[in-house]
């Protein structure tokens, strides 16, 4: 239908001003700010806030969570991505679609997490809320010459491998068991040593009983970011591997009887990277598998369940 717009620039004013018998200042003013609002509503389009999809919608400690936010007027811009204050990284992964991860550990309060998504299409908060999670505690008595074990070298080099942020996102759906051997630890285990609660340990990741020599496998594609060894001096983790599978997303294998492979090289999912050993702090043949993302030890079976982006 035809609008007809009356001479001050606005519907209907003219009736208006024979019913009000406005004075002809407010008719000025009246009409200059209806200029106005047109011009900026013109010039300046209602913002087209970004799609925001959470999964799993409700999880629980230990559990990653992937932030897909999804563009409405093609800006391609990457969103910059906060939860809780605290900024997170964020990759494209098609035409108009990035994600987030939020990593969550048995050390992360349950509770409201508030999402913050900002970009060209204006920002987004949405929330997530994660629930408590009940682990297994243990108690384990350890001898004094067992307290302190682990050198500064094995700790700097674990640790600056848990921060490796590479671009290229080398895994591909669901993770591979990296051992046969049956589970004899889960993840997400609490302990007491000595009698007193661990406040900042956790299990972090899973045990595989299995005879010395037994197969290792990468569970994904992946880059080798860490090699080390008892001889170089890791007494806590004994010979250990780590493999960058891109983005924030790491595997390291610990307690190895033997690494078969370089540092640098690429190795492919199901691919032999070592064998399950009995090195380091260890009181029989396992193999210990951790996963981490944006440097926090995550439960690896949904990684095993199902298909991150």
């Amino acid at each position: 239908m035809k609008q007809h717009i009356s001479f001050y620039g606005l519907p209907g004013l003219n009736a208006a001003l024979k019913k009000h018998q406005f004075s002809w200042k407010s008719v000025l003013f009246m009409t200059l700010a209806g200029a106005i609002t047109l011009f900026v509503t013109l010039a300046h389009p209602p913002a087209y806030a970004y799609d925001v999809s959470i999964s799993p919608a409700g999880p629980r400690q230990g559990d990653t969570v992937s932030i897909i936010s999804s563009e409405n007027r093609g800006s391609a811009h990457t969103p910059a991505v906060s939860i809780n204050g605290t900024g997170y990284p964020t990759f494209a992964i098609s035409n108009g679609r990035y994600r987030t991860f939020l990593p969550t550990s048995p050390l992360h309060p349950s509770g409201e997490y508030v999402i913050r998504v900002e970009g060209p299409e204006g920002p987004r908060n949405p929330m997530v809320w994660l629930s408590d999670r009940a682990f297994r505690t243990q108690r384990i008595t350890l001898p004094a010459s067992s307290i302190n074990l682990g050198t500064d070298y094995e700790f700097d080099q674990v640790a600056a491998f848990k921060q490796i942020l590479s671009p290229d996102k080398l895994w591909n759906g669901p993770l591979l068991r990296p051992s046969q051997g049956s589970v004899s630890s889960e993840y997400g285990v609490r302990r007491y040593y000595n009698g007193v609660f661990a406040d900042d340990y956790y299990h972090r990741g899973i045990d595989y009983a299995a005879a010395t020599g037994s197969p290792v496998i990468a569970p994904a594609a992946g880059k080798v970011a860490l090699v080390g060894r008892v001889a170089d001096g890791f007494e806590l983790h004994g010979n250990t591997l780590g493999l960058d599978h891109g983005q924030g997303v790491e595997s390291i294998f610990i307690h190895l009887n033997s690494i078969n492979v370089q540092p640098g090289e690429i190795v492919q999912a199901g691919q032999v990277i070592g064998t399950v050993g009995s090195t380091g702090a260890s009181t029989g043949p396992h193999l210990h598998w951790g996963l981490y993302v944006n440097g926090v030890a995550v439960d690896p079976s949904p990684w095993s369940n199902g298909s991150f982006e």
